[in-house]
């Protein structure tokens, strides 16, 4: 159950916590579908891409697959020495403060990243990074689970987590709450003056989860990893006691959102 604060990118002890298990980020967490991964390769003039959160490379495999060269940043040295691991070039740094040293790309993507940068200021060094026409391409997966499924998940959470912002959250599907955030990327384009207009893409597309695939995810999910041992082990049994009610696996519904624009 995602969840977007206020000023997401000053919530630096959750940002930086997804480190402190690359191996089950990597393992678990969604992949973006191939349609989105053609549109935005197909929408730049060149196959340079800078990823921006590159974390362990997840989407970053997805662009070099299609094609693409890919350089990555992270703030996080255990996730880029990860995505090193899948032959990147990472340098660990976040956008607002990181030299290019002169580089330029055709290309600059976040998955599931940009919320934690500064969007004014992460866009603005986008532009610096571009090429002409080159694209500035920011996208999350938003995930819905069946609505039986998404009431019972609602209920452990207020039970176990009742003062969280998760919880707060509970009653909203992911895709609206990520559609917020990619209105605000969008609008921190504009204020650059160095973009076209945004665009809005999206792309559904489903999965299904077992149980235990869903619980471990579900402490890749804003800072459930860092939740004290008892009031994990609440939350993990809670929802694995509504997946079995449910039959044991579920069928998830993914809208991935991209917010983008063109360089001018």
């Amino acid at each position: 159950m995602p969840t977007l604060p206020s000023e997401p990118h000053q919530q630096r002890q959750v940002a930086e916590s997804f480190g402190a298990d690359a191996e089950r980020y990597d393992r678990s967490r969604p992949r973006y579908p191939d349609a989105m991964v053609e549109r935005i390769v197909a929408a730049s003039p060149g196959r340079d891409f800078l990823d921006v959160g590159i974390g362990t490379g997840i989407a970053a495999r997805q662009f070099q697959a299609a094609g693409c060269r890919v350089t990555g940043i992270d703030p996080d040295a255990r996730m880029a020495e990860w995505a090193r691991r899948s032959g990147f070039e990472v340098e660990v740094a976040k956008i607002e403060d990181w030299d290019p040293a002169g580089r330029t790309f055709d290309a600059v993507v976040a998955g599931q990243a940009w919320h934690w940068v500064d969007l004014v200021a992460g866009a603005r060094k986008a532009a610096e990074v571009l090429r002409p026409g080159g694209r500035l391409a920011v996208f999350w997966n938003g995930f819905q689970p069946p609505d039986e499924l998404a009431k019972a998940f609602a209920e452990v959470y207020r039970r176990v987590l009742p003062d969280s912002p998760i919880t707060a959250a509970a009653g909203r599907s992911a895709a609206e709450i990520y559609s917020l955030g990619a209105a605000k990327a969008a609008d921190g384009m504009r204020e650059t003056g160095a973009f076209g207009e945004p665009e809005e893409w999206r792309f559904e597309w489903e999965r299904s989860y077992p149980r235990d695939e869903w619980l471990d995810q579900l402490l890749t999910q804003g800072g459930q990893g860092l939740l004290p041992e008892e009031q994990r082990e609440q939350l993990l049994s809670g929802i694995a006691a509504a997946i079995d009610s449910h039959g044991g696996r579920f069928t998830a519904h993914y809208t991935t959102i991209v917010s983008t624009a063109a360089r001018v």
